[in-house]
């Protein structure tokens, strides 16, 4: 008898792609790839138009069947998290977030998983961040997989500490890693993309918003100092963040127009181009779940510099240098970690191949594995 999981797909093709996004993508391929003989991959997802459906379809080549609620996005997940299931609640279920068809069930009876994934704490250690909206709805659902879910999914042992703290779910978390994406890799015109994307022959390069807790307002204001190296920063992400700029930011820090440049949001080849010919990658923020960008940034050879967030040193390994976060003197603190980058070429030389080490522990294939050992511990 075949054994099918079921994977929640509906966030692929959200309109805003974010970090989950690539997640549930690279998660469901893998899954599909290192399916146990006998077993079978299903997804998941709202009421989405037709041309969404047969994107998903083209994307998950091996998926053996895509299921369509009756609901669609916005209201399912409403109604999931008041645990309105009427269909699709049954069975062994994954869902790479939190929309989840969570509900009671016996697992022993009726061979009934739910897994979710809980990718940070930001709901409740940094709710500016997000929409009241989006913090209420992740509280609730929480709420309902702490009731409801057989093992919970976090990408670091950090959030795992943190979760705990905020919520009891026993021993039912696992710590499972995401990777970078499949696509990611240095094109063969990367001379032209580079010309294409105007990038300077010399840079730094930094991610995020100016959000407070992404820490890049630190960056910039540190990269104002006195002795603070002169090369261009580009961030790869918006260039506001509600009425405030990078332009302005950077005003008021003293540096010149045009120092600092916002790429954005990157197709996977230019990503790739602008990774690879990056001085110093800086990653100054103050809260992650995970830390994506350090794992793309070192699989590029980039020397990184972090924050000292204990995500961050935890998926870093000691392959970047970490900073001291939030006391004062952090802008000056993550100038000087770049400096000591730049002035040292063996140094930068000796990250370029920690990280490139690093790199290689994280993979989809060994995630998907342990996904499949997940369940069959279930």
């Amino acid at each position: 008898m075949a054994t099918t999981l079921r994977i929640v797909v509906d966030q692929m093709v959200t309109p805003a792609p974010n970090g989950i996004s690539r997640y549930t993508e690279e998660l469901a391929r893998a899954l599909v790839l290192t399916a146990p003989r006998g077993c079978t991959v299903e997804g998941i997802a709202s009421a989405l138009p037709a041309e969404k459906i047969a994107e998903i379809e083209q994307a998950l080549p091996g998926l053996a069947q895509l299921h369509r609620t009756t609901l669609p996005r916005r209201e399912l997940a409403a109604a999931w998290q008041l645990g309105i299931v009427p269909t699709l609640g049954t069975g062994m279920i994954h869902s790479p977030s939190l929309l989840a068809p969570l509900r009671r069930h016996h697992r022993e009876f009726d061979q009934t998983q739910m897994v979710v994934t809980i990718h940070d704490t930001m709901a409740w250690t940094h709710p500016k961040s997000l929409t009241p909206a989006s913090v209420a709805w992740h509280k609730g659902m929480a709420k309902r997989a702490r009731k409801h879910a057989d093992a919970i999914v976090v990408p670091t042992h950090a959030v795992a500490e943190q979760l705990s703290e905020i919520l009891d779910f026993g021993d039912r978390i696992r710590v499972i890693s995401g990777a970078v994406a499949s696509n990611l890799v240095l094109p063969t015109d990367a001379d032209e993309r580079a010309e294409q994307l105007d990038l300077p022959d010399e840079y730094l390069l930094a991610v995020g918003t100016l959000d407070p807790r992404r820490g890049l307002t630190s960056l910039i204001t540190g990269l104002g100092q006195p002795d603070a190296p002169e090369l261009p920063l580009l961030v790869l992400g918006p260039d506001s963040w509600g009425e405030l700029t990078l332009a302005a930011v950077a005003d008021e820090a003293g540096l010149p127009e045009g120092r600092v440049r916002a790429l954005g949001y990157l197709s996977d080849a230019d990503l790739a181009v602008v990774l690879d010919r990056a001085r110093v990658f800086i990653y100054p923020s103050l809260h992650e779940g995970f830390g994506l960008p350090l794992v793309e940034a070192f699989t590029f050879g980039a020397p990184v510099v972090h924050s000292d967030d204990p995500a961050l040193v935890e998926v870093a390994g000691g392959a970047g240098i970490a900073v001291e976060r939030g006391k004062k003197g952090y802008p000056e603190r993550l100038t000087a970690a770049i400096s000591s980058v730049l002035d040292d070429p063996d140094k930068a030389a000796r990250l370029a191949v920690a990280g490139a080490d690093r790199a290689r522990a994280f993979s989809w294939r060994d995630s998907a594995e342990r996904v499949w050992a997940l369940h069959a511990d279930l």
